[in-house]
């Protein structure tokens, strides 16, 4: 954001420090109005603006990272909710918020508590840039060889027109098949995931069973383990994504699966690649809500495929990147699963500390 000049006297009013809790005073929706998130750290002199409200606690009697995780929790969610004014907007007032009745354990128990969360929290967010920085190796391994051509040998590889001898130019239907079948929600269903269009976020994942799974799924798709999601609507429009497991998802998703040996990796990648989602973006159909259509244009987007012996080299370079990727989902999965258990249980005090 832009930087703003501050008075002394602003600089002590709106000024922001570590521990601070942040409450946003108005949302669009119910359910955002009073969502509460903390100041971990202050790089440099920060201020808060107007549609949020500051709580700075006294860290004699109170643990801000307890509180943080106390409003996260059912109970402190459902307490700010009580004072939640819905009008044109739903907001809360600073007034109101300061007379709530909060749980107050003892400082000690609140440390544990907090120490508790919060070492889940750290490592779900070290498993995060543990994944990003293995994308980042992935794709830049990708692009030294089949962007920039400067694969293994290719000192020796002669080009005609910028075309390495032995690479072809071929369309997408060549080395890849959409391989998803539309399907409905049905017993045939009932062992797979929901896997939505904000691919990997498991905060949405639903087995068939679940109450919201039949009324929001009308048309799907199934996929198997190892197969490539990529979203063809907004607001997922052109993410890409290895499906973790074999599930389900909606049609708006293309299902695409290598049909050419070794060259898993390599197409992943190339999907995966600025120069996919702007062709994806030029062919999509619709105004309000752009669609690529699989069989009538992305098929038939031009790539350069390598020979089969540089395809091989690749695949043994990158596969276990990849493999490492999808086997952190599930780390992060089962991270965020047991904070998430932990979290109501520690702040009612059924689990002691």
């Amino acid at each position: 954001m832009e930087r703003v000049p501050l008075s002394e006297n602003e600089r002590r009013k709106f000024s922001l420090e570590p521990g601070d809790l942040l409450f946003a005073r108005q949302s669009l929706v119910l359910e955002g109005a009073g969502k509460c998130c903390i100041v971990l750290e202050c790089e440099e002199n920060t201020c808060f603006e107007s549609h949020l409200i500051r709580v700075r606690l006294d860290s004699h009697k109170a643990n801000s990272q307890f509180y943080y995780y106390f409003f996260k929790s059912g109970t402190g969610s459902g307490t700010v909710q009580t004072i939640v004014n819905q009008v044109a907007a739903a907001g809360i007032r600073g007034s109101d918020l300061a007379k709530l009745k909060v749980l107050w354990p003892p400082v000690k128990v609140q440390d544990k508590i907090a120490a508790i969360l919060s070492a889940y929290d750290e490592l779900i967010e070290t498993n995060k840039r543990l994944i990003a920085l293995l994308e980042k190796l992935a794709e830049e391994i990708y692009r030294e060889w089949f962007v920039r051509l400067r694969f293994p040998g290719h000192e020796k590889v002669k080009k005609v027109k910028g075309v390495p001898v032995g690479w072809l130019v071929q369309e997408l239907k060549d080395v890849a098949d959409e391989v998803g079948k539309s399907t409905r929600p049905g017993a045939h269903l009932a062992e797979r995931f929901y896997l939505p269009l904000d691919l990997l976020n498991t905060k949405q994942m639903l087995p068939a069973g679940h109450a919201d799974y039949t009324e929001a799924q009308s048309s799907l798709v199934t996929f198997e383990k190892n197969d490539f999601l990529f979203g063809a609507m907004r607001p997922y429009q052109h993410k890409v994504a290895i499906a973790p497991f074999p599930g389900i998802t909606r049609t708006t998703c293309f299902v695409i699966r290598p049909k050419i040996a070794n060259a898993w990796s390599w197409l992943f990648l190339t999907l995966f690649q600025p120069t996919t989602v702007d062709y994806a973006s030029l062919i999509c159909n619709g105004a309000d809500r752009p669609y690529a259509v699989w069989n009538k244009a992305m098929e038939r987007m031009k790539l350069l495929r390598p020979d089969d012996k540089l395809l091989e080299k690749f695949e043994a370079i990158a596969r276990p990147i990849l493999d490492a990727i999808v086997s952190m989902y599930f780390v992060q999965q089962k991270l965020t699963a047991c904070r998430d258990k932990l979290l109501p249980r520690l702040i009612s005090g059924k689990i002691a500390v």
